[in-house]
């Protein structure tokens, strides 16, 4: 195997859509810290990081970013006079997306997390055949 090739991933995964609430509007400003939190969630998942870009909106408002993955990608996307962030994960493979989503939010501090699980994959596949089904899961970190 050449060493810029990446190891084959497998297509099925796990797509998480989270809805944080109640997050100080401070650090949904930041956009460096921002970038930085979903970098080290990213690797702290297992995941390769192939690029990333963030955006900081003028004044107060908010930021959007996405990191750029082997396995896919992370995105946010953050309103701070809501106390609201908008975070997708989707990795295939080996890598870890619930770990990803337990760094951001212990990084925000949310009052509360909705989730949303999508299991995706090629149809046969025991996950690509779960993809129709998608979980609501509340949780509470403070």
């Amino acid at each position: 195997m050449m060493a810029d090739r990446l190891p084959p991933h497998l297509p099925s995964g796990l797509h998480l859509l989270a809805d944080l609430h109640g997050v100080p509007a401070a650090l949904l400003r930041g956009v460096d810290a921002i970038e930085q939190t979903i970098l080290d969630s990213a690797i702290a998942a297992g995941a390769r990081i192939l690029s990333s870009h963030f955006h900081s909106f003028d004044g107060n408002a908010g930021v959007t970013g996405v990191v750029v993955l082997a396995e896919s990608h992370i995105s946010i996307h953050t309103w701070p006079e809501y106390g609201f962030a908008a975070v997708d994960i989707f990795m295939c493979g080996a890598a870890r997306p619930q770990v990803a989503l337990d760094l951001i939010c212990a990084a925000f501090g949310p009052a509360s997390c909705a989730v949303r699980s999508v299991a995706r994959g090629p149809a046969g596949d025991a996950v690509g055949a779960a993809s129709a089904n998608t979980v609501l899961v509340e949780q509470t970190s403070r």
